[in-house]
């Protein structure tokens, strides 16, 4: 089999909690990409939609900036998120936020897919075919090849050039089960606080991440020119 899964089939998907962290800063964009207009609507509001849909997710935990948790109800009841079951607020970096998501899932829950809010073009066939490889192999992600080359640089001069041949760029959602993601943020939280990916800190603890087929197309709402390619993207999806 290649590194990229195929969807699994099972007699029953577990209860999944798909935890939508949604507390970053936006400083390169100038603003607050969450609630910045595409196509209509909010980013967030997109992505959110995405979940609602999907029939893989039971609920939706939002990881939220403190000062935008009211905000963030008032858009899930505009735009009809019946799945989102709590608002809770995010931490200072992201592997905070995700631990608050993360510990406020379920109990019941046996999937846990970790979502960026400014990713709002994820497809159903992303979402259901990384949680499936969670559920089979434990931990999935998303994944596209690297099609430039690659330079490990310090200090401005070339140190050298990995193959290319073996890097991916990861993207969301990060699919793991429940148990595994739940003590590997707890650990990192304690003894890893630079940990900036979910993935990294269940690899710290000895886990290993299958990867799925991401897309080109679901991108990160980044910069102001992402935010144009996003709304290119949905006109072409619309057409």
């Amino acid at each position: 089999m290649g590194v990229f899964s195929t969807k699994f089939k099972a007699a029953r998907c577990p209860v999944v909690t798909a935890v939508v962290v949604a507390g970053g800063a936006g400083t390169r964009f100038r603003g607050d990409k969450l609630f910045a207009p595409l196509v209509g609507m909010p980013v967030l509001a997109h992505t959110l939609l995405a979940f609602e849909r999907s029939p893989m997710v039971t609920e939706i935990v939002v990881a939220a900036r403190s000062d935008m948790l009211a905000e963030a109800g008032n858009l899930c009841r505009e735009y009809g998120i019946e799945k989102a079951r709590l608002i809770v607020p995010g931490g200072e970096t992201r592997l905070l936020s995700s631990y608050a998501g993360v510990m406020a899932a379920s109990s019941d829950s046996g999937v846990i897919a970790i979502h960026d809010g400014a990713r709002p073009l994820v497809t159903d066939k992303i979402i259901e075919d990384t949680i499936w490889a969670a559920y089979r192999h434990s931990a999935a992600v998303p994944a596209i090849p690297v099609r430039d080359t690659i330079k490990k640089a310090a200090e401005h001069i070339v140190l050298e050039t990995p193959d290319r041949s073996s890097l991916y760029a990861v993207q969301t959602p990060q699919c793991f089960q429940a148990d595994l993601i739940r003590a590997a943020l707890a650990d990192a939280q304690k003894h890893a606080p630079e940990v900036t990916d979910d993935c990294m800190a269940v690899e710290r603890v000895g886990g290993q991440i299958w990867l799925t087929e991401g897309s080109e197309e679901n991108i990160k709402i980044t910069t102001p020119l992402d935010l144009a390619l996003a709304e290119l993207i949905l006109q072409r999806r619309e057409a």
